[in-house]
């Protein structure tokens, strides 16, 4: 077993593609997920998984039925599994996911940004 750290910008730097989460590494049955969010995502939500969304760089609005909130780098929402939700952002936003190995990024949606086997960056 390897273990080293993991420079976040570095990381981000490797890939442009947006939506498409990138596994940075496993925390026993979690992932660590780093993914680009540009404009809005796809309403869903996820019947099993709660996941965590920690904004590392711009400006994350995640968009529920009832209301809207805005996270700033260096803050972080979980979003609880079962609540319909869609990110947004107005420019590129990157992102840190923890969210269990099974979650898929469209929740109970598939469409063209379904994405099922992840890239692995290490």
């Amino acid at each position: 077993m390897s273990i080293d750290k993991v420079n976040l910008a570095q990381a981000f730097a490797r890939f442009d593609d947006a939506w498409s989460p990138k596994v940075a590494g496993d925390v026993n049955e979690f992932q660590v997920k780093l993914v680009k969010l540009r404009g809005e995502f796809v309403w869903h939500h996820h019947e099993r998984e709660d996941e965590l969304f920690l904004v590392v760089k711009g400006r994350l609005r995640m968009q529920f039925r009832d209301r809207t909130v805005v996270v700033e780098p260096g803050e972080l929402i979980v979003v609880p599994h079962g609540v319909e939700h869609c990110p947004a952002t107005d420019g590129e936003c990157h992102v840190l996911l923890l969210e269990p190995k099974s979650t898929l990024n469209t929740g109970n949606v598939a469409n063209e940004r379904t994405v099922e086997k992840l890239e692995r960056l290490d």
